[in-house]
């Protein structure tokens, strides 16, 4: 249940940048814990993958990709 009804993820899907640690990680997991699906873009695609596998064990729905917002051909990847 979603505490707040202004913002319900559910159903949507979110890229988060910078998702592999800090701020970007949490803001995966708790989009992921409030139903949504969520693609985790990171330069460093082994910390994406790890915050990928620990949503996934949770229930939620993950796709790790390596992207680095400063070029635009990784961001155009990215969102395809």
């Amino acid at each position: 249940m979603n505490p707040n009804p202004l913002f319900d993820p559910t159903g949507k899907t979110a890229i988060v940048t910078g998702g592999g640690n800090g701020i970007g990680r949490a803001s995966a997991l708790m989009l992921a814990a409030h139903g949504a699906a969520v693609a985790i873009a990171d330069l460093k695609l082994a910390d994406a993958q790890s915050v990928a596998a620990e949503i996934s064990a949770n229930g939620g729905r993950a796709l790790a990709l390596e992207c680095n917002v400063l070029k635009d051909e990784d961001l155009v990847r990215t969102v395809e």
